[in-house]
């Protein structure tokens, strides 16, 4: 059974009220379209962005392991969804590396967003110096492997997004045939993990998707969608990036 295709905007630390607008013209574009599409907002913007694009999914950027307690800042699964969010990003390099999350702590994020009820959006990617010296492909494997939560239960609640953290925002995009190898290998990880359901898991790229390339890149197996950054914030950049996932 073919994977239907789900393009993911990532806002980062963008957003305000007055944002919302794009928010709106993104949903009502989406609606139209025959893939799926998620903007993953700031969590202060997510409550008024359900209410003002009824039915179109909203998601978190993170969310914490524990269901409660003292955790200064951060933000739970229950509280997402009280919210309004229907998914969540967790593991995303900018948290690995500036946050300095381990492997471990986004498999728990990813297992306790699962449990409540959440979708999840799990990252992964390589450096610059791991491309270079040619460990690309085992590192994020292993990566992936370590990263997995134990189940996950209906497979299209579960993606898998590979973003090599050197291509994020830079406007570098690895080759199609970088692309294809590193896919292919998360295939075979997934599928050895999870059996049958790991074949239904799509996998997302990620790193300066962007109008120009994405029919290019939505081409290539076991790419099933894209999680956007910088080209999400507009409707006029995004929207052309969900036209050429529908094809």
């Amino acid at each position: 059974m073919a994977r239907r295709k789900l393009v993911a905007g990532n806002w980062k630390m963008h957003g305000i009220a007055l944002d919302l607008g794009e928010v709106s013209a993104i949903s009502r574009a989406a609606d139209k379209a025959d893939v799926d599409v998620a903007l993953c907002l700031p969590a202060t913007l997510i409550e008024r962005a359900v209410r003002n694009s009824p039915g179109f999914a909203i998601g978190g950027q993170d969310v914490h392991h524990a269901d409660k307690g003292a955790h200064t800042g951060c933000i739970s699964a229950a509280m997402l969804i009280d919210a309004g969010a229907r998914l969540t990003i967790v593991g995303h390099s900018e948290r690995r590396e500036a946050q300095g999350e381990s492997d471990a702590d986004v498999r728990a994020k990813a297992e306790a967003a699962l449990v409540a009820g959440l979708d999840v959006i799990l990252c992964i990617g390589e450096s610059d110096a791991i491309r270079e010296a040619g460990e690309a492909v085992p590192t994020v494997s292993a990566q992936l492997d370590a990263s997995l939560p134990a189940a996950i239960g209906e497979p299209s609640r579960f993606s898998v997004a590979y973003e090599p953290i050197w291509a994020i925002g830079t406007g570098k995009v690895p080759s199609t045939q970088d692309i294809a190898e590193m896919h292919a290998a998360l295939r075979g990880r997934l599928n050895a993990a999870f059996g049958e359901a790991g074949s239904q898991v799509r996998i997302l790229y990620g790193g300066s998707v962007k109008a120009s390339n994405a029919a290019e890149i939505f081409a290539v197996p076991d790419v099933d969608g894209a999680l956007v950054g910088g080209a999400s914030l507009k409707a006029s950049d995004f929207l052309p990036i969900v036209e050429a996932a529908a094809g």
